[in-house]
């Protein structure tokens, strides 16, 4: 007989233990064991949340190299069946070879759950018909786990689900994240301390109180935007480092539907838009998605939204200030050209315009399309095409946490027929699907992978635009993370061509997150190392740092709602000098439409209590000495940067602070 140490290692998270009775059975290249309920001195301990309990496990003779273990467990007669976190097995031989197998989800039924050895990988699995149907079987399970469904024609599709206890159970979240998300989104009207006011549909009446509301909840930034909102400088600052940061582009030529003069922008003639936009100093921003979106009823009131275009100007003293705005597509008489130089509030409700655009546009393209969707196409394509002890699982898997479980409450609770955006903002409803449709048919790959977008957009060279500069440095750190790891397990590009795992899961994402649009320039097939080194870089850039990017801010911008109105009331001006101030207030959205958008952005931009940053995770999937040294240099550059970031922040009047890696989080997680 020979004997093999098998350990055990319980998760240590709430709830995490199990006192059923667990059961193994190790599987080798030479043999099996018998299937042993492992029961030992601790008794119904030995599964407790954070244990890691040990047992001997005996075979007739050596099972020759380990490949897997099957884990099972039944309930007792005093203890129902529940759910158990097991984080990992590890088995010691008779020689002194010691074995991972890591498994890091919940075991929530008797079925027996078959996890292979960390380091197992693909020559195993063609080499010996065990390693064959471990895999096989374990993506069979998974392919009938996470099942694609089509919410919406024309966006990414989602995983199917009834509800969110009828995710996989490793995909859900924890019970700190479930119970504060549950008592956050229940009490965020009352925290803000604007219960009475959810049900009132008057407009306001005085800028007061929407200040004495406001003063309910601040925060330093919006503090901060409540004073300067106002001033074309704040205005201009917001495109590039506010909760919107990716839709200004240089100016190389005047769209042909935005006939501004220079007469218009720089009446003393002290300069001219040609030379202007030569030296690169004119930008641009187009809300053209927006441009005849069919617009919400509230409160039995048609609201507004434009497609506006706004040109800004780079000045001397390197700010970017707004110098015209036209508020929808098609130049007309009653369509006319906003001037810096116009009456007060004629040039105020065009800006304020604009940012009820931006709100729309950047909570369907920038926030909800481009990181939330699909980051839910890469992780259900994981999940259901990559084994858990390939390489690729292993580096994105911290990544996919609680993602699938935020899209399906984003989905009930903010987009759906009764959801808050659907009835409190001007795009909710019919209009809502016709701008993701719109985005997604101009996503490019380009546009995804950060470098090549500030490239393309042609603002390399913007001073003060923070949030470039924070993504490019944050971008570099994850592509040398990445580059490390996947040359580490694949040695040339034909490695790469002949993984059908890897193949399958770009794949599935082409195909159910761009709808096979080849246009987007989406790679259909992985050819080469480098290229599969960017796209991953691109995938974890996309749910971390770009999440956080165009998620944080969302109430530092959009707290004191006269900056970011979800919704208008009232058409914009169609001539110049009769707008007022009573003309911006019944402008401005109704009672019931503000306090309902402040408390979802409160929501959302609240961070839980086990957040976990960046380059951290709660698990250790790699069990080889080299990668697990590139994770240590990867998180050591992180902490370098965040440094260099906060020194930086001391001397900003408005710090930037939502690329900072300790406040970006791993994942798509809110």
């Amino acid at each position: 007989m020979v004997s093999y140490k098998v350990t055990l290692f319980t998760g240590n998270r709430v709830a995490a233990g199990t006192f059923n009775h667990v059961f193994i059975k190790l599987v080798g290249t030479e043999g099996e064991s018998e299937r042993k309920w492992l029961v030992g001195f601790k008794g119904a301990s030995a599964f407790i949340r954070g244990a890691e309990s040990s047992f001997t496990v005996c075979a007739p003779t050596s099972l020759g190299k380990l490949v897997l273990v099957e884990v099972d467990k039944k309930s007792l007669l005093l203890f129902p069946e529940d759910s158990w976190f097991l984080t990992k097995v590890e088995v010691k031989s008779p020689d002194g070879d010691t074995f991972t197998f890591p498994v890091h989800r919940w075991i929530s039924d008797s079925s027996v759950h078959r996890f292979r050895e960390a380091t197992a990988l693909r020559i195993i699995d063609d080499q010996h018909h065990l390693g064959r149907y471990s895999r096989e079987q374990e993506l069979k399970e998974r392919e009938e786990d996470y099942r694609w469904h089509v919410y919406a024609e024309g966006i990414p599709h989602c995983i199917k689900a009834d509800g969110p206890t009828s995710l996989p159970c490793e995909v859900q979240f924890s019970f700190t994240k479930t119970t504060e998300f549950l008592f956050t989104a229940s009490s965020g009207l009352s925290e803000l301390k604007l219960k009475g006011l959810d049900g009132c549909k008057k407009g306001w009446t005085n800028i007061d109180d929407i200040d004495r509301v406001f003063c309910c909840k601040q925060t330093d930034i919006a503090d901060y935007v409540q004073e300067h909102w106002k001033e074309d400088s704040f205005f201009g600052m917001q495109f590039l480092n506010g909760v919107n940061p990716i839709l200004i582009r240089r100016c190389t030529e005047l769209p042909r539907n935005f006939p501004v003069t220079d007469c218009m922008v720089f009446p003393c003639g002290q300069m001219s838009l040609a030379e202007e936009i030569k030296k690169g100093n004119i930008f641009l921003c187009d809300y053209k998605h927006l441009d005849g979106v069919k617009t919400n009823t509230i409160n039995g009131k048609k609201q507004y939204l434009m497609a506006p275009l706004v040109l800004l100007q780079k000045t001397e003293d390197k700010k970017l200030m707004p110098i015209a705005i036209q508020l929808k597509q098609a130049p007309a008489e009653d369509n006319p050209i906003f001037l810096p130089t116009d009456p007060e509030y004629d040039w105020l409700l065009a800006k304020i315009f604009v940012r009820s655009a931006d709100f729309s546009e950047h909570q369907l393209n920038t926030h909800l399309l481009r990181t939330h969707l699909l980051a839910e196409v890469f992780a259900v394509s994981l999940l259901r095409n990559v084994p858990m002890v390939h390489p690729l699982y292993k580096l994105l898997i911290p990544h996919t946490r609680y993602t699938l479980q935020i899209n399906f409450l984003a989905r009930n609770l903010l987009i759906s027929e009764k959801g808050s955006f659907t009835q409190f903002a001007a795009s909710g409803g019919e209009g809502m699907m016709t701008i993701l449709r719109r985005s997604l048919s101009a996503v490019t790959y380009t546009s995804l992978c950060f470098p090549d977008d500030v490239a393309e957009r042609g603002v390399q060279d913007v001073p003060n635009y923070y949030y470039r500069d924070d993504g490019l440095r944050l971008w570099e750190i994850t592509y040398r993370f990445v580059k490390g790891v996947i040359e580490f397990y694949y040695k040339n590009d034909e490695e790469v061509q002949q993984d059908s795992e890897i193949q399958k899961w770009i794949s599935d994402i082409f195909k159910h997150g761009f709808l096979s649009q080849a246009c987007t320039g989406i790679p259909q097939s992985f050819t080469s190392v480098a290229q599969l080194v960017k796209f991953v870089t691109m995938v974890i850039f996309t749910g971390s740092a770009q999440h956080a990017a165009v998620n944080s801010a969302q109430y530092d911008y959009g707290g004191w709602m006269p900056n970011t109105p979800i919704s208008l009331k009232r058409p914009p001006p169609t001539k110049k000098g009769v707008a007022n101030e009573d003309t911006m207030l019944e402008t401005l959205p109704d009672v019931n439409v503000t306090v309902q958008g402040m408390a979802t952005l409160w929501l959302l931009s609240k961070q839980s209590s086990d957040f976990v940053p960046l380059g951290n995770t709660p698990e250790q999937h790699f069990s080889e000495d080299t990668p697990c040294e590139f994770i240590k240099n990867f998180q050591a550059e992180l902490e370098e940067q965040s440094r260099r970031i906060k020194a930086r922040n001391k001397k900003l009047e408005v710090p930037y602070k939502y690329l900072n890696p300790e406040e970006v989080e791993n994942s798509v997680a809110i």
